[in-house]
């Protein structure tokens, strides 16, 4: 298979005729062989607009889904991401692309692993992987400029908003009910989280952001 022509279908066809058009994301979308983060196995569809199987309940978000959450992150190139459930990599080494510096958070011991190598087989600047509870963050290195989640959640914990600066970026699946989950962009302005909703999306839900059942008596 022609991996280098898929990667140009996936921009051309997928990306650039729904909407993503910053030149930074396409570029970097161009650049980094979504192939190489997959299971052997699924090499040849790597680049289907569909989430993809990546063991453990977990999944590489669809290229669509993932572009357009780093569009609407509005990410700089002094800008500080993190990266939350980044899976096998692939999401942190696109961001590394044309942010300052990702952090990438992973808690499956085997997807960090296999993160980790990609990463430097690939040569990837700027990515750093934290093998940590998704649902933490990593405080460590607060505030971050953007915060992408890479999964559909319930809900974001305060542990996570309080890690955005102020004027941060904050991009997330959110759980709808029974239906679909919907992509929100939320942005932090006096230490209060805004929410606005920017398209309806299918994406796997991440560990650690269920909501807890409420029992009323």
């Amino acid at each position: 298979m022609d991996f280098a022509a898929a990667r140009l279908n996936m921009v051309e066809s997928q990306l650039r005729t729904c909407k993503v058009v910053q030149p930074a994301v396409l570029d970097a979308l161009l650049a980094i062989p979504r192939e190489r983060f997959v299971p052997v196995s699924l090499h040849d569809t790597a680049y289907a607009d569909d989430n993809l199987p990546l063991g453990n309940g977990r999944a590489l978000l669809a290229p669509l889904i993932f572009a357009r959450l780093a569009q609407e992150a509005e990410i700089g190139p002094r800008d500080k991401v993190l990266d939350i459930g980044c899976g096998s990599g692939y999401g942190a080494a696109v961001l590394a692309r044309f942010a300052g510096s990702v952090v990438a958070v992973e808690q499956d011991a085997e997807l960090a692993r296999q993160a980790r190598a990609r990463l430097a087989e690939l040569g990837v600047l700027h990515a750093k992987l934290v093998e940590a509870p998704l649902a933490s963050g990593h405080a460590a290195e607060a505030p971050y400029d953007a915060i992408i989640i890479e999964g559909c959640v319930a809900f974001i914990p305060d542990a996570i908003a309080a890690q955005l600066a102020e004027g941060g970026r904050l991009l997330a699946v959110m759980k709808n009910g029974a239906g679909m989950g919907v992509a929100m962009a939320m942005t932090r302005v006096k230490g209060v989280l805004s929410r606005r909703p920017i398209f309806d999306a299918a994406a796997p839900p991440l560990p650690g952001f269920e909501r807890v059942p409420q029992f009323v008596f």
